[in-house]
């Protein structure tokens, strides 16, 4: 019987860590350090609310926190965006490149953590994503700065996604209270079924 080692969702493929060329990176790759062992569901919500809701303006993403990169992958895929794909561990993008590889994309990396990515270089940026990115406590201030860094510069809109974590969730409550915005609650169904909250604050 032949094993699925993939799923699809919004024209997108997501590998599990099963996957045969994910596997292969496992042998040969040190191991991601900061939870970048897998593509995490928030994504999910990022990718279908931009399936529902195109932006304005998709030509440079800066996916922050990428991970395995899905969210920014499918925005090369579905909007021909240039991405940089900015993670602080450089473990995770030997998987990234295979999950673009696998997608038909590529998009540029950037070892960079949040409060080493500064105003001139948001600048560049129409949308800015983020999927799972504030689970700690000690990152709520840091993500929070960040996204006023991007209003400051300029970035057209922001979206980030989580699965209802109370550090997200304080510093959603810091950027709307600031800036404006919404909370939307957001769930997704069929092969990847995810549920969670977006953050989303259009600065145009």
């Amino acid at each position: 019987m032949a094993v699925n080692h993939a799923r699809r969702f919004r024209g997108a493929l997501f590998p599990t860590a099963a996957h045969p060329a994910i596997r292969a990176v496992r042998r040969r790759s040190d191991a991601p350090a900061i939870h970048g062992n897998k593509l995490w569901k928030s994504s999910c919500l990022v990718i279908d609310y931009l399936h529902r809701h195109p932006p304005a303006a998709c030509r440079r993403v800066l996916d922050v926190g990428c991970g395995w990169g899905i969210g920014g992958i499918w925005c090369a895929k579905r909007f021909g965006a240039a991405v940089t794909s900015v993670d602080a561990d450089p473990n995770v993008f030997p998987y990234l490149d295979v999950v673009a590889g696998l997608n038909g994309v590529r998009t540029e990396h950037l070892v960079r953590r949040f409060e080493r990515i500064t105003t001139r270089e948001l600048a560049e940026y129409d949308l800015l994503i983020g999927a799972d990115i504030c689970f700690w406590d000690e990152l709520t201030g840091p993500v929070a700065n960040l996204v006023n860094r991007a209003i400051k510069a300029g970035v057209g809109e922001i979206l980030i996604g989580d699965p209802e974590r109370s550090p997200f969730l304080a510093m959603a409550e810091r950027c709307i209270d600031r800036h404006g915005g919404e909370l939307l609650e957001w769930r997704t169904r069929g092969a990847l079924a995810a549920r969670g909250t977006l953050l989303h604050i259009n600065n145009r």
